[in-house]
């Protein structure tokens, strides 16, 4: 099994539903976004996916959330947008794309910063 990897990133504003602190306020982030695909075979460019793919992919996933109030798109009305939350939308929302009988999204992991990162994948 090969596994492919690459990262992007999206701004955008929350707030936290059923939080007591700080987060519950209106806030941004500038999330760092990580799609790791695997790969059962390689085609026969020795490619298991191209990259170019699952950016393009993934960008377009990001187009909704990107410079937005997460509170207010369809995905999160009665969730919070946690980073938990945004990482199962965008697992979700790339599954749908990319998943063929040779690739399959394996995880997609979220940061809001440097140091905190939140993780969706099927186990």
């Amino acid at each position: 099994m090969y596994r492919l990897t690459i990262f992007t990133h999206f701004a955008a504003a929350h707030n936290l539903v059923n939080y007591q602190g700080d987060c519950e306020n209106l806030h941004g982030h500038n999330w760092k976004v990580e799609v790791t695909v695997a790969a059962r075979e390689l085609d026969k460019s020795g490619l298991g996916v191209d990259f170019k793919v699952l950016k393009r992919e993934t960008k377009q996933a990001l187009g909704l959330l990107d410079h937005s109030y997460l509170n207010d798109l369809e995905p999160f009305k009665g969730l919070s947008p946690s980073s938990e939350n945004i990482a199962r939308y965008l697992f979700e929302t790339l599954g749908e794309r990319l998943d063929t009988d040779n690739i399959t999204v394996e995880q997609v992991n979220v940061w809001e910063s440097e140091n905190a990162c939140a993780s969706y994948r099927k186990d």
